[in-house]
Formats: structure tokens, C-alpha cells, sequence
């Protein structure tokens, strides 16, 4: 299999890092710990852009690009089309739920997908954050029948 060991960060764009931070630090309880100014990229091209890195328990991170002099079509996004997807105890699942609705924050759940139970919240820049909590193993499933699923997907999406 794979040689990749962890997943170190994934990055989007944001409105304004300092609301981004009120938000995955001050709400989502996330530790800031690099932020990196970019004034020209490798390939010599000028640019104005601030990198923000925030730290989950594993060491990996959510990060963020604000590029106020770049265009940017900012929106809310669908649950379907994009969400990042953070795991918490069960406990911390009812905390963040009562946290949201204190802060009057866009806070949906607790929804039970069968697997993983779940949160919704919305953060600053639209982008659809979940906290979930395991309720059965991901690995429960063997991957043939996992192929099988999605064989019968692929050969019935074309018929509906």
C-alpha cells in the first residue's frame, strides 16, 4: 500500500484571518501554531498572502490562505459539495453541540449516519465544518463488499 504516513495539513482560502482565527482557535478550541507571510512564491512571482496553520491533537492541521489582493468567490458551501470533517470524543460531540447553539453559531445535529454521529457548523469563510464521533469502526466493511457498493453505483447512476 501507500507510503504516505499522515495527512500534515490541508489548506483553503479565507476572508480574514483574524476571524478565521476567533473561529478554529477561540471556538474550535485549535492551537495556532505557524503562521508564514508570502511575499513571493518559488517561482519569483510577487504575491501578498498570510498562511495560517492550526493544530488537531495528531499534530496535522487545518490551514489557511488569506490574498486580499487576489479574487476569491467566497459562498456557502453544501454539505455534499464540501466539509471538513474533524473526530471528537462523545463527550466533546455534546459540548461543541451546546457551545454552537451558546454562541449562536449555525450549529445542525446531533444526526446519527449509522456509523458516526455528527455535528454541523459553519465557519466564517462558508465552508461547512463537522464534528463527529465514531460509533463503528470505518474498517467494518470488507473492501469487496465496499467494491461491490460502489459497482452497482456506478452501473445504476446512469439509469435514475
Amino acid at each position: 500500500m501507500t507510503k504516505i504516513l499522515k495527512l500534515h495539513h490541508s489548506a483553503y482560502r479565507c476572508k480574514d484571518s483574524e476571524e478565521t482565527r476567533k473561529f478554529y482557535e477561540e471556538f474550535l478550541e485549535l492551537k495556532l501554531v505557524k503562521v508564514l507571510e508570502i511575499k513571493n512564491t518559488k517561482t519569483d512571482r510577487k504575491t501578498n498572502a498570510l498562511h495560517t496553520f492550526y493544530q488537531l491533537k495528531d499534530g496535522s492541521c487545518i490551514a489557511f490562505f488569506e490574498e486580499p489582493d487576489t479574487e476569491f468567490n467566497f459562498k456557502n458551501q453544501r454539505d455534499f459539495d464540501l466539509h471538513i470533517a474533524f473526530e471528537v470524543t462523545e463527550s466533546n460531540l455534546h459540548r461543541m453541540f451546546k457551545k454552537g447553539n451558546n454562541a449562536k453559531i449555525e450549529t445542525r445535529g446531533i444526526i446519527n449516519h449509522g456509523f458516526i454521529k455528527s455535528i454541523y457548523f459553519r465557519d466564517p469563510n462558508g465552508y461547512v465544518i463537522e464534528l463527529t464521533y465514531p460509533i463503528e469502526n470505518i474498517n467494518n466493511n470488507s473492501y469487496q463488499n465496499n467494491l461491490k457498493i460502489l459497482k452497482k453505483w456506478q452501473n445504476q447512476k446512469f439509469f435514475t
